[in-house]
């Protein structure tokens, strides 16, 4: 008898879950998938010809299986470069003050590949440049001034000393790992920018999710190895994610990952049904017994029965989807679950303003950064992406710059309101207004918005054991990936828990505890 199983989501967990299921099952997965896109938060969005990457997503883990599953998908290109003036070569291509030129014949040079690429993330603040994580360097000296850096060290050696007995909050994560001046300098007004509300007012979840071993101490030592010792393996196992080198990163972005994943879903027999908003689920005692689904296009409820349901939607919106018979209390944690919301500007320009000095004095060339974080109070910008340096095929025109200003809202709120040209004003101002752009150099712009990108530690998150107890309790229903598990997983722990799920269904296993064991210990369980 043929099985199925229904996938709510054509994100990075529940591709990976189709895949799984269609390479190593007989289970027939059909993936319901909201918006007309694949991907969900690492897709690649175009405009105009320039790629745009969601969110920024390096392709690294230190799961092996991670590693080996992505490079199955989609090979390196070439071989990593030994001499850092060759650092390009691996692309195929190498850098020309902005231009591309092919680099002698390669077999491997394909679309369908993946680059690898040099990791620089830095702190915008004081209108100046820190280094991400923070180093003690003469810059950092010059930047932040003698007096901040002592009391940087003298407030860290004191939480060291006497450390905090209760961290409750995640105001008392990063005091308890950074200490005062530390956190209040470079976390506590960047962390309120990214959600909203104090630190005070997050559970320390976050932090030991998204920080983990980082610390001034690991960070200290990770600077004195790397003038001494080359780490050029892909896979840096021993160190930090925070602290990595180099990543992988598909030619033409994130989505050509799942893309190509989807295709080989769709040719291994597998369904994925897109414009397709799930409103009911419906259920038998402990088992899920259909969903029904809508569209745009056609408002008349579809239902479709299956063997296995694998969600990824917002538990908030699943929980009202399961209706009244679900118990008051659960209803309620669910309907109290907060969500943090997201804007993107493209915005292409003739030149960027910020420059990295070149040895040649008639030259000033882009400046090398993936990210940068905005850690300045005047400015509601969060993060500065250049698309350039993610990967040279992202920019149409390499002679252009490529960026994306990343912004943290509430669905409804002023920013989120705005129109599409007011909020182009708007972004260009606060950019113009830090002295990172001129803003007669826009030539071109776009804004994409994203609703329910990050899954809040605050307002009923208190209370989510009384959630994850009821929905456990379902035999045939998994939930997955960041929004599925409202947990803030990398893209890599998404893709663990999908496959963990299939794991539980080929054994007949029906606890979940391995897939909720996913992203919460200091190090990766795989390590162990």
């Amino acid at each position: 008898m043929s099985r199925t199983a229904i996938i709510i989501g054509a994100g990075p967990a529940g591709l990976t879950a189709a895949y799984e299921l269609v390479t190593k099952t007989d289970i027939k997965p059909i993936i319901l998938e909201r918006s007309n896109e694949i991907g969900g938060l690492s897709r690649t969005v175009v405009h105009n010809g320039n790629r745009m990457d969601i969110g920024g997503h390096r392709f690294f883990s230190k799961s092996e299986r991670v590693m080996n599953w992505w490079t199955n998908i989609l090979p390196v290109q070439g071989q990593l470069a030994k001499d850092e003036s060759l650092k390009e070569t691996k692309l195929g291509v190498k850098a020309n003050h902005g231009k591309l030129t092919e680099d002698g014949p390669d077999p491997e040079r394909t679309d369908k590949v993946m680059l690898i690429r040099s990791r620089l993330s830095r702190i915008f603040f004081l209108r100046k440049f820190f280094d991400y994580p923070i180093s003690i360097n003469w810059r950092t000296i010059k930047g932040l001034g003698f007096s901040r850096l002592l009391k940087i060290g003298f407030t860290y050696l004191k939480v060291k000393i006497k450390p905090i007995k209760n961290v409750n909050s995640l105001e008392d994560f990063f005091i308890s790992r950074f200490g005062t001046e530390l956190y209040e300098t470079f976390f506590k007004d960047y962390t309120a920018k990214v959600w909203g509300v104090p630190c005070s007012e997050i559970a320390a979840d976050w932090g030991a999710q998204r920080i983990k071993g980082l610390s001034i101490t690991k960070a200290v030592l990770h600077s004195l190895k790397s003038v001494f010792v080359k780490d050029n393996s892909i896979e840096q196992k021993s160190t930090e994610t925070s602290l990595i080198d180099q990543f992988m990163y598909p030619k033409y972005g994130p989505g050509q990952m799942w893309e190509t994943v989807a295709e080989i879903v769709k040719d291994k027999g597998g369904s994925i049904i897109m414009d397709a908003t799930v409103s009911e689920i419906q259920f038998f005692g402990k088992e899920i017994v259909n969903v029904a689904y809508s569209s745009d296009s056609n408002q008349k409820k579809q239902r479709i029965e299956g063997s296995f349901f694998i969600s990824t939607m917002p538990i908030k919106e699943l929980i009202k989807g399961l209706g009244n018979k679900v118990p008051k209390n659960v209803q309620e944690v669910g309907a109290g679950l907060q969500y943090r919301d997201f804007i993107t500007v493209g915005l292409l320009l003739k030149e960027l303003k910020a420059k990295n000095k070149s040895k040649n004095p008639t030259l000033n060339e882009l400046i090398p950064d993936n990210w940068i974080y905005i850690q300045e109070n005047d400015v509601k910008l969060g993060r500065l992406q250049i698309f350039n340096n993610w990967s040279p095929y992202m920019v149409s025109d390499l002679d252009k710059v490529w960026l994306g200003l990343e912004y943290f809202c509430n669905e409804g709120d002023e920013l989120w309101e705005m129109s599409e040209a007011e909020f182009l004003d708007f972004a260009i101002e606060e950019l113009n207004k830090i002295g990172l752009i001129d803003k007669q150099d826009v030539m071109d712009g776009t804004v994409i918005k994203a609703p329910k990108t990050y899954p809040a530690y605050f307002g009923t998150y208190s209370r989510f054991h009384e959630i994850r107890e009821y929905l456990d309790g379902f035999k045939n229903l998994f939930l997955i990936g960041r929004n599925g598990m409202h947990k803030y997983n990398n893209q890599d722990h998404s893709m663990l828990t999908a496959m963990l799920t299939v794991e539980n269904i080929i054994s007949g296993k029906t606890s979940k505890e391995n897939i909720w064991n996913i992203n919460t210990e200091e190090s990766y369980h795989e390590e162990k």
